[in-house]
């Protein structure tokens, strides 16, 4: 795993990738609701807000 440096900055705009291990996979968008679903289920219990995400068949990138 890639030890990234992070500014920790309370209010602060992230950009992240999420990539599943296998490459080949078309998982995120065939079970794109349910993705649409658990997000809506996390935003209730930890607030927060996304500016954009793009998802991919094998990965996602969000802001």
């Amino acid at each position: 795993m890639v030890l990234y440096r992070r500014n920790r900055v309370e209010g602060g705009t992230y950009f992240f990738t999420v990539t599943l291990q296998n490459r080949k996979s078309s998982v995120l968008v065939d079970w794109v609701d349910d993705l649409r679903e658990c997000i809506r289920s996390v935003l209730r219990e930890k607030p927060f807000h996304i500016d954009a995400w793009v998802v991919l068949p094998e990965h996602l990138h969000t802001v």
